[in-house]
């Protein structure tokens, strides 16, 4: 059940918590943290900055909350269920990525993959926690290809999907298409067969 959380500023108010999220995860997403202001979030979800500050705690209370209400890429990638060989699971895991950060009904890119790359010493905190739900992706990745993989390659394929993942979600926020960033994980394919990964 969604969470109303009443708030008194001129007389009585309701604001519907779940939904505040939801406009603060579009927002953060569009623009990033630092691109947010207290008054954009204030503004959009129709609250005064009091009300914020006790139902999040802070503005980057929201954030982790946005955070954690975004699926996109993640939600693409644990779908992914391992396939007859390595490459095919490449594929698929790629396709998928494409298809989340190229959604037409979401915002492009992926909040994770390219949230907060750069920020000021004021917010290295939130970076950091940033990276590491970066990191739990790698891991959750070499997971799945330790179906044929030992443990070192596994991971080292991992990291470089990563970080074509990441390419692939800026080069989506930066307007390329679908079909051209299949063009990229195409490319990806191949060279991930011509290694000798099967």
């Amino acid at each position: 059940m969604d969470k109303v959380v009443k708030t008194r500023r001129r007389g009585p108010r309701t604001f519907d918590r779940d939904q505040a999220i939801d406009i603060a995860m579009r927002l953060f997403w569009r623009h990033g943290y630092e691109g947010v202001s207290l008054n954009d979030l204030t503004a959009a979800i129709g609250i005064a900055p009091p009300s914020l500050y006790s139902a999040f705690g802070s503005k980057a209370g929201l954030y982790r909350e946005a955070l954690d209400r975004y699926l996109g890429l993640p939600r693409a990638l644990q779908n992914i269920k391992a396939t007859a060989t390595l490459q095919e699971t490449v594929e698929a895991m790629l396709h998928k990525a494409i298809d989340a950060v190229t959604d037409p009904a979401a915002e492009r890119g992926c909040m994770i993959s390219s949230g907060m790359i750069q920020c000021g010493p004021d917010h290295a905190e939130l970076a950091r926690e940033l990276a590491e739900r970066r990191n739990q992706m790698r891991d959750m990745i070499a997971e799945t290809l330790g179906r044929w993989l030992d443990r070192e390659r596994a991971v080292s394929l991992a990291r470089y999907l990563v970080a074509v993942l990441q390419g692939l979600s800026i080069q989506a926020r930066d307007g390329a298409s679908r079909q051209e960033l299949r063009q990229v994980s195409n490319e990806v394919i191949a060279g991930v067969k011509a290694r000798g990964f099967s």
